[in-house]
């Protein structure tokens, strides 16, 4: 694969990403919007995430064998980002909440295909040397999820309406489909072992690493989503700021969560995973601890909110660099790892939508902190475990 070849591809990758951000970045500040739209409490509407998570699940499951037997990758990508796109702009004229989740779940699906899709194609392009191309990924993800609320925030002071910040998103979205179509072929992993002395060994010789991997994801997703979808509603309801302030609040999560990522591009040459995550948690952890302990700021809110989004942001492909330094990644071992992203995103924000619904919208932030804790202690348990691990492909693959 020529030069050429892999940043056309890797440009690709990145507008596909920038586009999952925009479905996610928008969620947060539009749920009190689609509570009204559909008639729903908040608790009620904290759904959309169980069963768009859900659907993520189900499309994570089906591309792993996906992307590993059908040789235009790019071409399943681009049609995944076409029904995303359409199911974006649907979302704001749903007139109940039985249909809205139908299309959250829906739309799932081709996230979870564009999840496992991008990150597996882009590690094939770049083989060894995709660790900071994979930060560039899910930096061009948090530029996404920036963006959504911003324009959201835009659109609400030029006069407009939510229903018209979804179409505006839904626009950008769809011409990327349209250059992912028209790219020709993708990489292979064939391509990437080529001349490799690589010896295969059973999938059950690295499930250890697997099944930690997975775990990894699931809290570390959980305690992002969480964080970045239900902060406009928790400075909303403790009236730490009004509709305008709270989407700002939002995008200023997004944006220092973005500048990390790009930060994280860098570091990922000059550091290893092990100290980029060390710092990760622990200012992470720190930044939760101060939204905890000034329940009535806003001032050291928006302090917390932008460290938090900070220091998450290299955590999820650092950890998912680190699996893939300790055993080879063919789409489907890709897709399970990744379920643990799926799972994640379908368990954590809902019950603190529940939870909200029930005791306030103050139990946020503990839930996050016990979700970001707990990812701390799987980092070490995975450390550990990647030092064992072999570095193989799985045979059969």
């Amino acid at each position: 694969m020529t030069d050429n070849e892999k940043r056309r591809n890797t440009l690709g990758y990145y507008l596909l990403f920038i586009s999952l951000g925009f479905s996610l970045g928008i969620t947060g500040p539009a749920l009190p919007s689609l509570a009204n739209q559909t008639g729903s409490t908040l608790g009620a509407i904290g759904a959309i995430f169980l069963v768009g998570a859900t659907g993520g699940l189900l499309g994570t499951a089906l591309s792993g064998r996906l992307f590993d037997r059908i040789k235009n990758g790019h071409r399943v990508l681009g049609l995944a980002q076409l029904v995303s796109a359409t199911l974006l702009a649907l979302i704001p004229l749903a007139p109940s909440l039985p249909l809205l989740l139908v299309i959250y779940f829906i739309n799932g699906l081709p996230g979870g295909i564009i999840n496992t899709g991008a990150n597996t194609l882009l590690m094939w392009t770049h083989g060894k040397k995709a660790g900071p191309y994979v930060n560039g990924l899910h930096f061009a993800f948090g530029l996404g999820a920036f963006l959504a609320p911003t324009v959201f925030a835009q659109v609400l002071n030029w006069g407009g309406t939510y229903q018209q910040a979804y179409w505006a998103l839904a626009g950008l979205a769809l011409p990327v489909s349209l250059f992912l179509l028209l790219l020709p072929g993708s990489p292979r992993l064939e391509n990437q072992l080529e001349g490799s002395d690589q010896p295969k060994v059973n999938l059950r010789q690295i499930l250890p690493m697997i099944a930690i991997a997975m775990l990894f994801l699931f809290f570390y997703v959980g305690s992002e989503l969480t964080y970045g979808n239900w902060i406009y509603t928790y400075a909303l309801t403790l009236d730490l700021a009004d509709a305008t302030r709270a989407a700002y609040l939002t995008s200023g999560f997004w944006l220092s969560f973005t500048i990390g990522r790009a930060l994280s591009i860098p570091a990922a040459a000059k550091f290893k995973p092990a100290q980029i995550l060390t710092v990760a948690f622990v200012g992470g952890l720190a930044a939760l601890a101060l939204v905890i302990s000034a329940p009535n700021s806003l001032t050291v809110l928006w302090i917390a909110t932008v460290a938090v989004g900070f220091f998450m942001a290299p955590v999820w492909a650092t950890g998912y660099n680190l699996a893939g330094q300790s055993i080879t990644l063919t789409a489907t071992v890709s897709s399970i790892i990744i379920l643990g992203d799926s799972f994640g995103g379908v368990v954590l924000p809902w019950v603190t939508g529940q939870a909200i619904e029930r005791f306030g919208a103050q139990t946020m932030p503990w839930l996050v902190i016990s979700s970001f804790a707990i990812n701390g202690l799987i980092f070490v348990i995975m450390l550990v475990q990647s030092r064992a691990a072999p570095q193989v492909a799985v045979a059969g693959e």
